[in-house]
């Protein structure tokens, strides 16, 4: 590798780590000033099942435009897909700040934020992978910091200016506002830095056609694949529900304890701390026993999903708000720990060939029906009390564990034993 491709590596690392903090921050928004929007709304009688319908259109149409950014990044130029998503998933959170009512909100948020995102994940990942070679595994951990920075920062940021006081109920349209226009102007910048050259020794000549057919085909029959991509969809189901419900309920449930302005940061704070603790141990741990247990990739992600449950439910339950944090941290842990292995466990099973397509695969039908428990969420807060919204939690992760259970027990040596073939 030439000495301008060593250097310019890092300055496309930095360039799209930037990027991927905006897009898990800009997605956080939503969730932080959910509380000021609902009592900004609520002389026109919107719902709680209705702000969740925001999200699970979010989710949905997530879901439908994964697929076609993978066939995107194959064939088109990948810088300009990375500054389209960006610039589409900036103004939306832009024009999400107008919004007057939960149509336009689908339309901005749910759509068009929503289908911007999608577009830069593939592309960015392709980009990365392209001129880190021997420091691939370096440059994803420091791009995947992003997004739990991204979360954080951006949720405590957002939840302080949309609980400003002085700036009246309309207060929540600031930080969709900034971070909107702080958007477009990344993208400005991405289109100086990032460019779609081969770095030296780098293959050349067109991508390899994907068979997306043929992919879902390869993951239908191996039970243990389909079985976690399974247990991904009720990862996600509970994943979307505590970013975008989760300052709202804490807030309800801890009303007068907690100043409004900082809801938002605790009730993300303590939980992807935890989750960046149990991403390190997880994978730690797996690897270490990998090379003589091939299936420990999947029984750490039992792990986590089974040992999550008491502290979702412990967090919904708790009547002191010091133990709710704990019990946020600690389920933070173990999401961690299951997340850890997600795409290690899918690829033991799944030839190497079909990588890509059959996580684009599982990511896109998790986030299609996953989406809807933010409405479920939302249905629930309308007709029950604020803990068993959260508490219902614990049902998804049951459901997932038992999931995993079964692909480790029936189907995994099976499966494992086929890759030899």
């Amino acid at each position: 590798m030439k000495k301008n491709d060593s250097f310019y590596k890092w300055t496309l690392l930095g360039a799209l780590w930037l990027t991927y903090l905006f897009l898990q921050g800009t997605r956080q928004i939503f969730g932080a000033t959910v509380t000021q929007i609902k009592a900004d709304f609520a002389g026109i009688g919107v719902s709680d099942t209705q702000i969740g319908a925001i999200s699970t259109v979010f989710g949905v149409v997530m879901g439908i435009c994964l697929p076609f950014s993978g066939i995107a990044a194959d064939f088109l130029r990948r810088k300009w897909i990375v500054i389209t998503g960006v610039v589409l998933f900036s103004f939306g959170t832009f024009l999400s700040s107008f919004a007057s009512g939960v149509g336009l909100f689908i339309l901005s948020y749910g759509i068009i934020t929503s289908s911007g995102q999608a577009f830069v994940g593939a592309s960015a990942s392709s980009l990365i992978s392209q001129y880190h070679i021997e420091t691939r595994a370096t440059a994803f951990s420091i791009y995947q910091s992003a997004l739990y920075l991204g979360i954080i920062s951006f949720s405590a940021v957002s939840g302080y200016l949309g609980g400003m006081k002085d700036m009246g109920s309309g207060a929540w349209r600031l930080p969709f506002r900034v971070f909107g226009l702080a958007g477009l102007a990344i993208a400005v910048f991405l289109v100086f830095v990032l460019n779609d050259r081969h770095p030296s020794g780098a293959p050349r000549g067109p991508a390899k056609k994907r068979s997306f057919k043929e992919a879902a085909t390869i993951l239908f029959r191996r039970p243990s694949a389909l079985l976690t991509a399974l247990s991904l969809l009720m990862f996600i189901a509970v994943d979307g529900s505590y970013r975008n419900w989760m300052p709202n309920l804490l807030g309800e449930k801890f009303a007068g304890e907690i100043d409004p302005k900082w809801v938002p940061l605790n009730a993300l704070l303590w939980h992807f701390m935890g989750a960046f603790v149990g991403v390190a141990v997880g994978s730690r741990v797996s690897d270490r026993f990998a090379k003589f247990r091939p299936s420990v990739r999947l029984e750490t992600m039992l792990a986590g999903m089974f040992f999550a449950v008491p502290f979702i439910i412990l967090m919904a339950f708790a009547s002191n708000f010091t133990v709710c944090c704990v019990a946020m941290a600690l389920f933070g842990v173990f999401r961690g720990v299951y997340d850890s292995n997600l795409f290690a466990a899918l690829f033991e099973v799944i030839p190497q060939r079909y990588h890509a397509a059959g996580a684009a695969i599982a990511f896109s039908v998790s986030f299609l029906l996953g989406s809807f428990s933010s409405m479920i969420t939302g249905w629930m807060k309308d007709n029950m009390a604020v803990q068993f919204s959260i508490a219902a939690f614990a049902g998804f992760y049951v459901v997932g564990a038992l999931l995993l259970i079964a692909a480790r027990v029936f189907f995994f040596k099976r499966d494992y034993e086929r890759m030899k073939e």
